[in-house]
């Protein structure tokens, strides 16, 4: 099993956090794993992305053209990236934001509403795991024991009370990811 991912929004939607915690969830289920993130100088407000490969073979390179699963949270990332998903692959996107929905009949579409759910539950904070439970309810590619232990390395040590909200809010993204496309 090897699965490429690209996660793709603006800075400061925890679009890093969220492929490091999948990334460091994969070290400690003994995976081979890849992380490598781009940005731009600006930061919060900027593009921002990163690459995300997990596998159970040797990873012979971090550079991908070509994605199994692209994760958008902008729409300058759906513009960017919704044709770098292979055919039959998985494009997962938060309408929030996104004028032009995903147009390809050759993959998997779902949508979660992430940025709705997270503010419903008060916690805007968690966005970027509710998108994380959605992706992870379609592509279980490590176990959820393994999360909460990403979730521990990932997160500074004065933020480990955050590590249920952080669980609740993947339950969450379990429950309300919905498909728009899928293939026959």
């Amino acid at each position: 099993m090897t699965e490429e991912i690209i996660i793709a929004g603006f800075g400061g939607q925890g679009v890093l956090s969220m492929g490091k915690i999948l990334a460091y969830s994969g070290v400690m289920e003994n995976k081979e794993v890849s992380w490598m993130p781009s940005y731009g100088p600006e930061m919060r407000g900027g593009t921002a992305n990163v690459t995300v490969i997990i596998s159970d073979e040797r990873i012979s390179s971090p550079i991908v053209n070509q994605f199994d699963t692209a994760i958008i949270l902008n729409q300058q990332s759906m513009d960017k990236f919704e044709k770098s998903v292979k055919p039959g692959g998985l494009l997962i996107y938060d309408p929030n934001g996104i004028t032009r929905h995903p147009q390809r009949q050759d993959i998997n579409i779902y949508q979660i509403e992430a940025a709705d759910e997270a503010a419903r539950m008060g916690l805007t904070k968690v966005f970027n795991m509710v998108v994380l439970g959605g992706f992870l309810k379609l592509k279980p590619i490590v176990q959820p024991e393994f999360i909460r232990k990403g979730l521990e390395k990932s997160l500074p040590k004065r933020h480990h009370g955050m590590i249920p909200e952080n669980e609740k809010a993947i339950g969450k993204g379990k429950e309300i990811i919905k498909s728009v496309h899928l293939l026959n």
